[in-house]
């Protein structure tokens, strides 16, 4: 049986994937301001703040992975897969962690605080991407949105 800690990432990550999934390609640029992160760049920036904490707690595990750039818009795929890696390895370090007594370097109080931390930092974006899509004409639908919140199925 996978560590509820685990778990809980690992729905938290393919709700990610999930809206993803269900956007169009050219959804990727919308915004909600002109000063504004568009939704391309604020996925990429889930994926690097992990990358960023991979590189403080466990550098070792940060060897295959690579930042997003952010300057121009890249494609769902390149997210997808970028996600999906970056999520792997958290999920890793997360389990490390457990193994270890639930510390994790450079971050207090524990693991759990942790895993907390991620997905406060992650949700707080996941809304603006949602805001954005609403505001340039890219809402998702209906089965998407409570989609969201059917973690028992994700």
């Amino acid at each position: 049986m996978e560590d509820p800690i685990v778990e809980t990432w690992n729905i938290h990550n393919r709700i990610h994937l999930y809206i993803l999934q269900a956007i169009p390609e050219e959804a990727l640029a919308a915004i909600i301001s002109p000063k504004g992160r568009n939704v391309y760049t604020l996925f990429a920036h889930i994926h690097n703040v992990r990358l960023m904490w991979l590189k403080s707690a466990a550098p070792e595990m940060l060897e295959t992975q690579a930042k997003l750039e952010t300057k121009t818009i890249g494609t769902k795929e390149q997210l997808s897969a970028a996600l999906i890696e970056s999520g792997e390895v958290i999920s890793s370090l997360l389990t490390k962690s457990i193994s270890n007594g639930g510390t994790i370097k450079g971050f207090k109080p524990h693991v759990t605080a942790f895993l907390g931390y991620l997905i406060a930092h992650e949700s707080h974006h996941r809304g603006q991407i949602e805001w954005a899509l609403k505001s340039s004409g890219f809402p998702l639908s209906d089965t998407v949105s409570y989609g969201l919140w059917e973690w028992g199925v994700r």
